[in-house]
């Protein structure tokens, strides 16, 4: 079983026997394409998460819902990733945006992993000619309904509710894109950037342990993490499965799904509990 994380060396034993994957995106708007197209990792394919690894935002179903099957596969398959193939993936954010593709491939049973360090770790030439690879077959498979949670389920007090933004998205200090500042009430931050170390490369499997241990994750038990929309919370449950912990679930919806309904619930400050309801975009609206 190939891990969830591989590095440098770990891709250059096994070159010509995997695809890269470059999967940078950015909130603030910049264009992952030109980054790709600025220099990336030789024979590296651009995944462009708005169109194959998300379907259409919408306040029902968040900014970055699960795209259906069938759009999935027809993105793998134009970009030349086959059923059989092997997937390496990065970005330069120490995965935080990978993740989702990795996640994607690993959840419906295909090899998948992450690139530890990212483009950062790699000491070699850069290329910025996309390659020509041809078309491949890859089959659609349903997103297994064991793995996904919903907004009752981040309310279900039986779960352990992971928050993998910011601290201060999760305090709600401020909120930049989402409807409501704040988080799920009874929701621990775990924030996934904490996952790595200061080259952006993931924390020693033990350390990653006592990490989400300290934060209630249980040996044996319901997980649900979830971020914004659903992306950078996959780098969370890939650490997750890096730590031995079980396998957790992922919220797709996420905070910009769960905050667009005014009558849910909402937590301010570093208490997983403190509740208002309510509330208007933003900063604004912090009744008690």
């Amino acid at each position: 079983m190939l891990p969830p994380v591989v590095d440098t060396a770990w891709l250059r034993a096994h070159a010509g026997e995997v695809v890269l994957a470059d999967v940078r995106w950015y909130l603030d708007g910049r264009s992952g394409r030109a980054a790709y197209d600025a220099g990336h990792l030789p024979g590296a394919v651009f995944v462009d998460l708005d169109r194959w690894l998300a379907g259409p935002p919408s306040a029902a179903e968040g900014r970055h819902p699960l795209p259906d099957p069938a759009v999935f596969a027809e993105g793998t398959a134009a970009l030349g990733i086959g059923d059989e193939d092997t997937v390496v993936a990065y970005d330069d954010a120490g995965g935080v945006v990978a993740a989702r593709l990795v996640w994607m491939l690993r959840v419906t049973g295909r090899p998948a992993a992450l690139l530890d360090g990212g483009i950062g770790a790699w000491d070699g030439p850069l290329e910025q000619d996309a390659p020509d690879r041809a078309p491949a077959v890859a089959t659609p498979r349903p997103w297994p309904a064991d793995r996904l949670a919903g907004a009752e389920d981040v309310l279900d007090p039986r779960a352990v509710v992971l928050d993998a933004r910011e601290p201060a998205r999760y305090r709600g200090d401020r909120e930049p894109v989402d409807p409501r500042a704040g988080h799920v009430p009874g929701a621990v931050n775990v924030p996934c950037r904490g996952n790595l170390d200061g080259d952006r490369r993931f924390l020693p499997a033990d350390e990653l342990r006592r990490r989400y241990t300290g934060a209630g994750v249980p040996e044996d038990g319901d997980v649900v993490v979830y971020c914004g929309s659903g992306v950078t919370a996959c780098h969370d449950l890939l650490a997750l499965e890096v730590a031995g912990l079980p396998a957790g679930r992922l919220y797709p919806g996420s905070w910009s799904q769960y905050s667009a309904d005014p009558d849910r619930p909402v937590a301010v400050g570093d208490d997983p509990g403190a509740q208002r309801a309510g509330g208007g975009p933003g900063d604004g609206g912090r009744s008690t």
